[in-house]
């Protein structure tokens, strides 16, 4: 081999933003991304809700590092070489400028994660990483020499139709140096380092490539999922958010804040995705069948929010208990709330029985729900577990047990709360791993 072979196996953010930075630091290598499905940054794609959460308005490196149930202290060193600062800057460089929401999220300024993806495939193109999709790995051996033989499939680079990769279709056809030709045949491939950066290791295929060159994973179980809860009055709320709630899991220490949003399966958004992510293993253990509580007015304290009722029967007795929420709760929410404290419709303030009134503070604060099972975008899916963290090395992302071998992104056992932290996560290891292959 005349020049460094790299390859990333993984087209995903991380082992993307790898081959750039990988070629970036050293134009001679040969630097190859190979993706087992039909397009590259799939999840780019359509994450956020198509509008791509890139990362988190979070800058001091230990305060980020406190986003990640697992693997936060790891992340402290390269946080402070990569972060969400440089993350910004990068793309803002190649024409793609963030903008922060109120809550920190931080998304392109054309609400539009194809802008993303496009910058992503533009930068590697533009370094001559070579983009090879339908490629799948089935087998990595090491070399006695150094290096790696990779076996493909012998489906690998088949030709794809409209709109399956993020590259012309007709480049094969132009010679574009950027994109593999189409091939039938089983093909191996040789390289000198290696990186694994295949997203979560939910897939057998992504755990045995890193166990057979030596590697233990932690047991991967979902992370930031959604919960199902049967209770009827609830789904009749469906689209409803409220913000903020406290959910939490009585006999644990799980407690989140945040917005909440009613489904017709049951509860969704940050305040639970962020419980499911902290409570991964916990909630596993659970067979996710667990009483949930919601605190609708955390600001408030068990004694305020008995002060506000009394206030209402003071100053409203005339009214009906149903007709008068506290703010922030919508009338709707508010409604059902009172008929679930066994409140009637048509029960005005003054009629109010006061061991009534008591249960009614407890329903707003302790509102208890089953969870009855979990939901999950497919596609959006994040992992607990992955490769164990003490078997890789964070100043570079390799491996300490195989020479040449590193990792970048969701196959270690890292995973961050919603809101653009596995986003960086990725960015930032992958940035490190690249920069470390061309040294």
């Amino acid at each position: 081999m005349s020049s460094r072979q790299i390859i990333v196996v993984g087209g995903g953010a991380a082992g993307v933003f790898a081959a750039i930075a990988c070629a970036e630091a050293m134009p001679e290598a040969e630097v190859t991304v190979l993706e087992k499905g039909p397009e590259f940054l799939g999840k780019v794609r359509i994450s956020g809700g198509g509008r791509c959460n890139v990362t988190h308005a979070c800058f001091d490196p230990r305060e980020l590092a406190s986003r990640y149930p697992r693997g936060g202290r790891a992340l402290i060193g390269p946080f402070k070489r990569f972060q969400p600062r440089d993350t910004a800057a990068w793309f803002e460089a190649r024409g793609v400028k963030l903008k922060t929401e109120r809550d920190g999220r931080m998304f392109p300024v054309s609400d539009d994660s194809q802008t993303v993806v496009d910058c992503l495939v533009r930068a590697a193109k533009a370094v001559g990483v070579k983009l090879r999709a339908r490629c799948g790995v089935e087998r990595v051996t090491r070399r006695a020499e150094g290096g790696f033989n990779l076996a493909l499939a012998k489906t690998s680079c088949r030709p794809t139709g409209r709109g399956d990769t993020p590259v012309a279709q007709d480049d094969h056809q132009s010679g574009d140096k950027n994109v593999a030709a189409p091939s039938y045949e089983a093909e191996s491939l040789v390289c000198d380092r290696l990186l694994l950066a295949m997203g979560g290791c939910r897939t057998a295929a992504a755990a045995e490539l890193a166990v057979s060159l030596g590697h233990t994973l932690e047991p991967p179980v979902p992370s930031l999922f959604t919960f199902h809860v049967a209770t009827s009055w609830l789904r009749e709320l469906s689209g409803i958010s409220v913000e903020p709630v406290e959910a939490s899991v009585p006999g644990t220490k799980l407690r989140e804040r945040g917005a909440l949003l009613m489904t017709h399966w049951g509860l969704s958004g940050p305040a639970i995705l962020r419980l499911s992510a902290w409570g991964a293993r916990e909630l596993h253990g659970l067979d996710y069948k667990f009483p949930l509580h919601i605190n609708w007015l955390p600001r408030l304290s068990a004694e305020a929010v008995a002060a506000e009722l009394q206030a209402r029967r003071d100053q409203q007795s005339a009214r009906f208990v149903a007709n008068t929420p506290i703010p922030p709760l919508p009338a709707r929410l508010w409604e059902r709330l009172v008929l679930a404290a066994g409140i009637g419709r048509e029960t005005r303030w003054a009629a109010l029985p006061r061991a009534a009134q008591h249960g009614l503070v407890q329903q707003l604060i302790r509102t208890e729900f089953p969870v009855t099972g979990k939901s999950m975008n497919k596609d959006e899916f994040v992992t607990c577990g992955g490769v164990r963290l003490g078997e890789v090395d964070f100043k570079t992302m390799e491996s300490r047990i195989c020479p040449g071998l590193y990792f970048a992104g969701e196959l270690l056992d890292v995973d961050g709360i919603t809101g653009g932290f596995n986003f960086q996560a990725a960015w930032t290891t992958g940035w490190i791993a690249g920069r470390a292959m061309a040294a």
